[in-house]
């Protein structure tokens, strides 16, 4: 009788066993893509966030960084709205018209740091809908900015307005192509990774970058000046995303896992990796004699009176888009920002 009731729990058991769940015993794999180099503050941000994720839920579920981008930067979004990665990040801008609401994020003179301006960004998404309705098809882990926007360029130092005129600029779309236009530049609409390239071979003069990419992107010993403004003269949005299905897929469990470390959390691990990387990078141009030169008042002043229809035109564009109340998002995002830095 013994040795029955052993061999009815044994087979209790394997039968168990065999009507688990496929997951339960499966760790999931979230495969990520960057356009990027590896050693760039995005990749390395993305690749911190999936070191904490794999550290709330041990074993359950690791990131696979793919050798090489799905898709060009700003095929990024549909590819993992797609499938073809399950995580990665863009640039807004990169698919211009496509994201209006989140161009108040890129306007001159935001701040100085990536952290603050991406914390503030972040909270301004998460108490919008208008924002995350042009997100729609993905699982949006975080919006972030990059740090500061400088003038760099190949050719002359530049001091005040007219001295932009003549050089070839490349410049990355959304807001800053805008403001670019503004402020009477010849632009062309390029993807960041293009630019040591661009300026190598002399077919752009200058690009509008953080003090990051002069790094990340090798271009130290190609540009030979800078003009920064205080708060940088324009910023970037970016969002960090995630496949959907993948999301949907994801046990309670792991889904509070990949929750708990999105939304401030994700938008800090950026916005603190590229701040390292702008103080880095401006130690970097000191040294390779890049000749810097602070805007001075009237400089600030000029652009300040060329670029203030961008923002109006962006209150009436974003009201098409259905988001209520354009202007006090953009009070309270600078209020944010303010509170950030402090």
């Amino acid at each position: 009788m013994r040795r029955f009731h052993r061999c009815t729990r044994r087979a209790t058991l394997a039968a168990a066993v065999l009507l688990m769940p496929a997951w339960a015993g499966a760790q999931v794999v979230l495969t990520t893509s960057s356009w990027v180099p590896p050693s760039h503050s995005l990749t390395e941000a993305q690749k911190e966030w999936c070191q904490q994720l794999e550290q709330k839920v041990p074993g359950k579920v690791r990131c696979n960084a793919l050798p090489r981008a799905v898709s060009a930067p700003g095929a990024t979004f549909d590819s993992v709205r797609n499938g073809l990665a399950d995580i990665s990040f863009t640039v807004h801008g990169y698919t211009p018209g496509r994201f209006v609401t989140t161009q108040f994020a890129e306007v001159p003179f935001l701040g100085d740091s990536a952290v603050a301006t991406s914390v503030a960004f972040q909270r301004i998404y998460a108490r919008t809908p208008a924002i995350a309705d042009e997100h729609k098809g993905v699982k949006v882990l975080a919006v972030f900015t990059h740090g500061p926007g400088i003038v760099f360029n190949t050719k002359r130092p530049i001091t005040k307005m007219e001295e932009l005129a003549g050089l070839k600029f490349r410049v990355g779309g959304g807001m800053v192509n805008e403001l670019s236009k503004a402020m009477g530049l010849n632009v062309t609409l390029k993807p960041a990774p293009e630019s040591y390239e661009l300026l190598s071979t002399g077919v752009m003069d200058g690009t509008l970058f953080p003090a990051e990419s002069v790094e990340s992107f090798k271009i130290d010993k190609v540009i030979k000046y800078a003009t920064r403004f205080p708060g940088g003269l324009y910023n970037t949005s970016f969002v960090f995303m995630m496949n959907q299905a993948k999301y949907d897929k994801l046990t309670p469990d792991e889904k509070k896992a990949v929750d708990a470390i999105s939304g401030e959390t994700a938008a800090r691990i950026f916005g603190r990796g590229w701040d390292k990387v702008d103080t880095r990078a401006l130690a970097l141009m000191q040294a390779n004699g890049v000749v810097v030169t602070k805007a001075d008042a009237k400089f600030v002043a000029d652009v300040k009176a060329k670029t203030a229809p961008l923002e109006q035109n962006w209150i009436k564009a974003a009201e098409g888009k259905g988001l209520k109340n354009p202007a006090k998002v953009m009070a309270e995002f600078r209020a944010e920002i303010a509170k950030q830095e402090k």
